[in-house]
């Protein structure tokens, strides 16, 4: 089972208690999933989907908001109507005409925050995904219209999810990128084993993230005193060839001497082997000193 399956199921198992968040859920998966088709004087409402899950769920919150009691994907005539008005979709506008529109949830359903959190726990739902977490984050919901589109982006932020909106083939999707923010969206809609399976995951990739810095770090740095210290030598050579060690000043004949027998060793190590025993800084000093005059024989 996907992540994104993982977490539909455990969403297809909340049922809220209060019935203003029951309506507003109910309002997602009409307005995502359901087809209203009139024959004659037969007016029929379609749920659309392959998903069991998905059924189950919208079969309950009609039985618990309106005590509606069924089984299959049609519901007709008055049930219909019913439903619909409940959902503020079906209604007379200032001329006395009837109006239907379902892509578009009503505020009034959407005004306290526990029935925002509930619409897009239905939005999602039905038109949802998020990506396997061990490879992206990335979490979209897929919209029919453009207004339906910019009403669930704009529900989401009022959570802070940074949601933006791309279309896609016809379709207007609205996506969260942000690894942190999709675990806040999956607070938002109370898939609280998904949130915490999600974190786990986020944890381990930073970990194992911070330890790749870490390597890579001191990779680079290693790289960088290995040179260092090629030059040093090298430095050291081409003075002993010209004009030899004796011409140095006694100081800088001892850490020439040290670095040509340990070409390897830190310059903290290679200050101990002084005498008197000097420190990073000071060996640094000494070879940075080097580094001028056989600049200078160079030329």
């Amino acid at each position: 089972m996907s992540f994104s399956q993982e977490v539909k199921e455990e969403l297809s198992r909340h049922i809220p208690g209060a019935r203003h968040c029951q309506l507003a859920e109910l309002a997602a998966l009409v307005s995502f999933l359901c087809k209203l088709t009139t024959k004659g004087k037969e007016t029929a409402l379609i749920l659309e989907t392959e998903s069991p899950l998905i059924a189950r769920k919208y079969f309950t919150l009609l039985n618990k908001t309106l005590s509606i009691y069924k089984d299959k994907k049609v519901i007709t005539d008055q049930q219909a109507l019913e439903l619909l008005t409940a959902l503020k979709m079906w209604r007379e506008n200032e001329r006395g005409e009837t109006v239907c529109r379902l892509d578009v949830v009503d505020g009034i359903l959407l005004q306290q925050t526990c029935c925002k959190r509930a619409f897009i726990r239905g939005a999602f739902l039905a038109a949802g995904s998020i990506s396997d977490p061990r490879k992206a984050y990335h979490m979209e919901i897929v919209c029919r219209t453009s207004p339906q589109a910019r009403q669930l982006r704009d529900v989401m932020n009022t959570f802070e999810a940074e949601a933006k909106i791309v279309e896609r083939k016809g379709h207007y999707v609205v996506y969260v990128k942000e690894g942190s923010r999709i675990v806040d969206m999956l607070g938002v809609m109370e898939a609280n084993v998904a949130l915490m399976n999600l974190e786990n995951v986020r944890i381990l990739k930073e970990m194992r993230n911070s330890v790749n810095r870490k390597v890579n770090c001191e990779t680079a740095n290693i790289g960088k005193t290995v040179s260092a210290a090629v030059r040093q030598v090298e430095d050291i050579q081409l003075i002993e060839k010209k004009i030899g060690l004796s011409k140095l000043p006694q100081s800088l004949q001892e850490i020439a001497r040290v670095r040509l027998e340990h070409p390897d060793m830190p310059l903290k190590d290679l200050g101990e082997l002084l005498t008197p025993p000097v420190g990073k800084s000071g060996v640094n000093h000494r070879l940075r000193r080097i580094s001028e005059i056989a600049e200078k024989l160079k030329v």
